[in-house]
């Protein structure tokens, strides 16, 4: 059912084994993708050449997707954060396809889950104010049927990570 998935799931991917330069450069980076390679290679005690080639190397092989920026929500007076329950009676190519083009037209949608039971779809919806929400939604709906949505206000964000557990290969 690839047609519910974002365009680079899916995606072949080889089962890289890290040794432990590896995982301390992939901590690194998700720590503070911005660090230099002088700055990368003095952490993990290796020269500056053989860690840029395991960066490309964890790059090619689909390790590190891309690396970015991430940006404080309410400085940019993004200070209300919605956690939406999608139920749908719909399951049919046609309306996964008009949905998921929907939700990628909305930059205010940061994440998007299709889940296993009772609720078909979450999505992590960021925006200034709960008037801003409903116009979000009011839109959404009047793009694709929806059999029933329940939104949740964050009250307090206690924690955010984009970094990921990096396995050991003991494990």
């Amino acid at each position: 059912m690839s047609e519910h998935l974002p365009p680079n799931a899916g995606a072949a991917k080889t089962n890289f084994r890290l040794d432990d330069v590896d995982r301390k450069i992939l901590s690194l980076l998700q720590e503070d993708a911005s660090l230099s390679l002088d700055q990368i290679a003095d952490r993990v005690g290796a020269s500056k050449t053989p860690v840029w080639n395991r960066i490309r190397k964890l790059r090619e092989a689909g390790v590190i997707r891309r690396q970015v920026a991430i940006l404080d929500p309410e400085a940019l007076g993004l200070e209300a954060c919605f956690f939406v329950l999608i139920r749908t009676s719909e399951h049919d190519k046609d309306w996964a396809a008009r949905f998921l083009k929907a939700l990628r037209e909305r930059p205010e949608v940061i994440e998007a889950h299709r889940l296993a039971g009772d609720i078909d779809y979450i999505l992590k919806v960021q925006v200034r104010n709960a008037r801003a929400y409903d116009r979000f939604y009011q839109s959404l709906i009047g793009e694709v049927k929806i059999h029933n949505v329940t939104a949740l206000l964050s009250m307090e964000e206690i924690k955010a990570t984009s970094a990921l557990p990096i396995p050991d290969a003991t494990r």
